[in-house]
């Protein structure tokens, strides 16, 4: 394009008239600011997501019983995928455990292959159960944190509303002749029925505590202690008040001894013995125990004094 000299001119005049405005000091000052705005913006750094969370319920219980859970949860840890699993719900909860935790392992798996950096169980009451099995058959689990809230981890004997609607005509002392025959045995509640005044019944009779805890040889013993001590941290919560499991002390492996005197989790057989993973757990600090006094064994999971005092910290 033509310019006329009088135009070159006048060009010359103002870059004169900015190179005497602008001093070599402020473009240099000036450039970095230049380089920014012709550079492409850098993504927004991502917050780490947290863990999956699946919820497995307990004796009588529905997905509908954790409402309150679920919104401390959101409030808490916003974006967390929370699954409380719809299974067993109600009566279907007396099914035999064994058959319930082939339906919950079937349901879990897929979760779990989603998240590959590790899930959270939280199960209440006899779930707690249930997903202590499921830690011991499952090969491949991905569980970093087991919260067992209010579970009868040890066992339960105790005279309680459930099993006098259960069994009207029995008392805690008699119980053993029902749970400890093949046909209790296809009721959830006598899978972990815990008579101290007869260990040999129990022993021979039990067909899914008896087994989990390591107490009773059988060919997958080993495995199972494998697979169990795959777990990064056991939460362990109960209290003096929850009013159903009995001793209280079972939620965190305690139970009564032959004279009904309770012993802790280091004073039992199953720890002593090592028999399947607790006392490895311990040694390695992966176990938390965290007692509360003043909650009844129905409001566990809607406490929020409990939630953010016991499961929350432990939500990653």
């Amino acid at each position: 394009m033509y310019r006329s000299p009088a135009a070159l001119e006048a060009g010359g005049s103002m870059l004169g008239l900015w190179g005497q405005r602008l001093p070599s000091a402020w473009v240099l000052f000036l450039l970095p600011f230049l380089l920014l705005l012709l550079l492409p913006a850098a993504p927004a750094p991502h917050r780490a997501s947290y863990k999956p969370v699946i919820v497995v319920h307990g004796l009588f219980d529905s997905s509908y019983s954790f409402r309150h859970l679920l919104e401390y949860i959101n409030e808490t840890h916003p974006g967390t995928v929370v699954t409380v699993l719809d299974l067993f719900d109600g009566r279907e909860s007396l099914r035999p455990l064994w058959e319930q935790v082939q339906g919950f392992r079937e349901a879990v798996v897929p979760i779990m292959a989603k998240a590959p950096q590790g899930v959270h169980l939280i199960c209440y009451s006899q779930g707690g159960l249930v997903c202590r099995a499921l830690l011991s058959v499952m090969d491949e689990h991905n569980v970093d944190t087991f919260i067992s809230l209010s579970s009868p981890q040890m066992g339960q004997y105790g005279d309680t509303d459930y099993l006098k609607w259960l069994f009207p005509t029995s008392m805690r002392s008699n119980l053993y002749r029902i749970c400890y025959s093949p046909w209790g045995q296809e009721f959830s509640i006598c899978n972990y029925w815990h008579d101290p005044h007869h260990d040999d019944l129990y022993l021979n009779a039990s067909s899914f505590l008896a087994l989990i805890n390591g107490e009773r040889d059988h060919p997958n013993a080993t495995a199972w202690r494998k697979n169990f001590l795959r777990v990064g941290r056991l939460v362990l919560i109960g209290g003096p008040d929850d009013g159903v499991i009995t001793p209280w002390q079972s939620s965190f492996f305690g139970f009564y001894d032959a004279n009904e005197t309770v012993l802790e989790m280091e004073e039992q057989l199953v720890y002593l013995r090592d028999s399947f993973g607790l006392k490895t757990l311990l040694a390695r600090g992966a176990i938390v125990r965290c007692p509360m006094a003043g909650i009844s064994h129905t409001t566990w999971h809607s406490n929020r004094t409990l939630y953010e005092s016991c499961i929350e910290p432990w939500l990653s």
